[in-house]
């Protein structure tokens, strides 16, 4: 298909993630109000939307805590700067079993499994105006760590989210995951007006290579809405293929940790970087009024505390 650049892009911000790279930089925040006060700098640096996981404020490890959620959440609206805010729900599906002659019990350190409800408490608490949907189960490049993710579970998460009025980011890491995304929205469980977000180079997704890239922009409807990343040393590479192939472009310490070589970021800064590289493809960033139209969102209220 013809390339048909994106002349209205907006940015993502990707705070923190849940990968283990809070010993690989001092700039990764840890506790509500790092991360918080980091999704904040990326909003006044041209992030219309940040994307934010929790951590355990002492130990950095990844968590699922309600109340971290709620701070991080009150923190955000309570800025003088407008942002969407978009809250991870991957959390909650991980399996990492034994063994290959002994694959089962899984083991304990690092298998987190719950039910749907669960995976989904802090968006109906939060209520964010965007949540992720990772759309498929998936191997990752840690030990014997899946990613899961089963059609039920993913039916059941979306209704949930669908139901809370709050927009599903569709986590895409290869064909299928679209494929399966395709059939819930003809399901009638997510919106016809789907967002989806192409997650390029993560292992052993779809590797971050430029035919394969296009592949995942192809198999997306015309009438969704798209936004990609890769990681590390490709981010910014990927920042400009998106906008040149119609989408939107998400950079953040999640995918990223590094602004040069040898010299560690900041979000604020990897968002001021693509700031530039799209404005000077000609391309216009666009603020979070926009993206809310764009996108259909109504603006969320501080939670009454």
């Amino acid at each position: 298909m013809p390339l048909e650049m994106n002349r209205d892009v907006f940015i993502t911000c990707a705070v923190t993630g849940s990968g283990g790279t809070q010993d690989r930089s001092p700039h990764v925040p840890r506790s509500p109000r790092q991360i918080a006060d980091s999704a904040i700098a990326a909003a006044k640096a041209g992030a219309a939307v940040v994307h934010c996981h929790v951590r355990d404020p002492e130990t950095g490890v990844p968590s699922r805590r309600l109340d971290l959620y709620r701070e991080v959440t009150d923190r955000i609206r309570d800025a003088e700067v407008d942002v969407v805010l978009n809250l991870t729900a991957g959390m909650g599906g991980d399996m990492v079993f034994g063994d290959t002659e002994n694959p089962l019990p899984l083991k304990e350190a690092g298998t987190d499994m719950v039910g749907a409800t669960e995976r989904v408490a802090h968006v109906a608490e939060c209520l964010p105006e965007i949540c992720t949907l990772d759309c498929g189960t998936m191997n990752f490049a840690e030990a014997d760590y899946v990613m899961t993710n089963t059609p039920g579970m993913l039916r059941a998460m979306g209704q949930m989210m669908t139901d809370l009025g709050v927009k599903p980011e569709i986590e895409a890491f290869d064909t299928g995951h679209l494929w399966f995304a395709k059939q819930l929205v003809k399901e009638g469980v997510l919106e016809p007006n789907a967002l989806v977000q192409l997650c390029m180079g993560v292992p052993w997704g779809a590797p971050d290579d430029f035919n394969t890239f296009m592949a995942m922009v192809n198999n997306v409807p015309d009438d969704w809405t798209f936004s990609a990343f890769s990681l590390g040393r490709n981010q910014m590479a990927y920042a400009s293929a998106s906008v040149l192939a119609g989408g939107n472009v998400r950079v953040g310490l999640e995918d990223n940790l590094w602004l040069d070589k040898g010299v560690l970021a900041e979000n604020w800064q990897l968002v001021e970087r693509a700031n530039t590289i799209v404005s000077n493809m000609g391309a216009r960033v666009i603020g979070p009024a926009e993206v809310r139209e764009k996108l259909g969102l109504n603006k969320r209220a501080p939670v009454a505390k």
